[in-house]
Parts: C-alpha cells; structure tokens; sequence
C-alpha cells in the first residue's frame, strides 16, 4: 500500500549502498524526511551521533517506534517535513539522508539549503526526473529555477539509477540516488527571488518576463545583460547560475544609481 506518496525501499543491498554512498561520521546529527518503516533508519543509527526521522503518516508511528526503542539515537518527529521548524530540531543536523517523498523533494531539499546552513552533503533517493533537473546544464530543457538554486550552494553529482523493482509496492516512475556537497551560501533572497522569476514565463525573454514582475525594469534588465556579455532577448536557461548572481547585482547597481543622484547636494 502507498502511504501519502511514499514508496518504501524493500532491497537490503541498496539500503546497505546508500548508508555507503552517505559516508556517515560518528558526530554526525542525520535528518531523514520520510522513515517510513524505518528501514534506513535502522542502518544509519549505530553509525551517527543522531538521527532525526520526520514522518507525516502516523500508521507508521509502530514500526518507527520500534526501531526507536532498539537506537538511543533515534528521535521521531512525527510532523508535516514542509511546516516543521527544521532549525529548532535539538542537535542541529548536518548531513541529509533519505528516501524523499518525490511530492516534496525539489521544495524539500531548496527548504533544507536555506534553513539549514549547517548541512554540508545530502544523499538522497528521488525521482529520476527531479535528479536530472537539479543537476541540468544550462541551455537544457530540465534547467531551471530549482537547477539554478541548487547549483549555486552545491555540487551536484549523480550517484546511481535506481530499478523500480527495490521498492515496494513498485513505483511507476525511475528513481535514482543524488548527491549534494554544499559549496557555498547559495542564493540571497534577492537573488532566489529574481531566479524564480525570470523562469515564471519560459517562453518569453528574460527581460519580459522580470517586466511582468518588475514593471518598468525590461530596460534596465536588458542593459544589465548587456553588461554580462549576453544578448538583450536572452531566455533565462541560457544563463549559466553564477550569471544569475551577477545580474542582481547589475539590477541592485541601476537601481542605487538614480537614489544616489537624486542625494546629491546642490551646487
């Protein structure tokens, strides 16, 4: 039976790959979103300082209970993954190992990079589509705003493509095993906010598209592009993420300049 989404991992091997693939330390502080039977859980448990186990579904609240009592180091968090107050979760973790509910995995893991800056890598099991778009090069089809956020913060690598045939019940979509290493930051609010937007129309340039965001900016947008070397009808896929970065600050420059004349004390 699916519960709320959830496909369980039912092959011993992989769970086994996984906890290698994760490389846990012993002060590690773990959060796997979606413990369904506990599993995983079990694996990661004697081999990390904690693991917080989130899990929406309360008829599995048994079966993580039991692993619970067998790991001291086990602490079950039985809440919505995408309401939770990941930072308050007592040790902070700072490593990411899970089976992610593919409903919530792209807003999962862009939630965990901006409010969890202590994470350093993440090894997760998500739709084989999701993986491919996170780690998309610029130009192609699948790149887009959650490629150009995740990229900024991580180095993303593919591990391995998972058969449909280690879950149960047997999902009907391809799965595969992603690794993130946190590289930086990633994006500022500005910057997150200008990426979302200039991907919100696809078809339009980029220029028009922040237009219908930012009315009045189509100029100052296509003169900042300009700037970078890029063409004024650029399409938002065709800037590289790092391009995203400068192209703020072009737009915060333009912006500063006007305040700045208008400050100027008469001569």
């Amino acid at each position: 039976m699916v519960r709320l989404g959830q496909n369980f991992l039912a092959d011993p091997n992989l769970l086994g790959a996984i906890v290698r693939e994760a490389e846990p330390d012993p002060d590690d502080v773990v959060l796997e979103v979606g413990g369904g039977e506990g599993a995983l859980t079990a694996e990661l448990a004697p081999r990390v300082r904690a693991v917080h186990v989130v899990e929406l579904d309360e008829r599995l609240r048994p079966a993580l209970e039991a692993v619970a009592a067998q790991h001291p180091e086990v602490r079950l968090h039985f809440a919505d993954a995408m309401r939770v107050d990941l930072a308050a979760l007592d040790p902070v973790p700072d490593t990411i190992v899970a089976n992610l509910p593919y409903s919530i995995a792209t807003p999962l893991i862009l939630r965990t990079l901006e409010e969890l800056p202590e994470v350093e890598r993440w090894t997760v099991m998500v739709q084989r589509e999701i993986a491919d778009r996170l780690r998309a090069a610029p130009g192609s089809r699948t790149y887009g705003a959650p490629s150009v956020l995740v990229q900024l913060a991580c180095e993303v690598r593919l591990l391995r493509s998972v058969d449909r045939a280690v879950f149960k019940p047997r999902p009907r979509v391809d799965s595969a095993l992603l690794r993130l290493e946190r590289k930086g930051p990633g994006a500022t609010e500005d910057v997150a906010q200008l990426v979302r937007e200039a991907f919100a129309h696809r078809r339009k340039s980029l220029a028009r598209s922040l237009e219908l965001a930012r009315p009045g900016s189509r100029d100052a947008v296509r003169a900042a592009l300009a700037d970078l070397g890029l063409a004024e009808d650029a399409r938002a896929e065709q800037l590289a993420p790092e391009q995203f970065v400068e192209l703020a600050e072009g737009l915060a420059r333009t912006r500063r300049a006007p305040d700045a004349k208008q400050r100027r004390p008469p001569e």
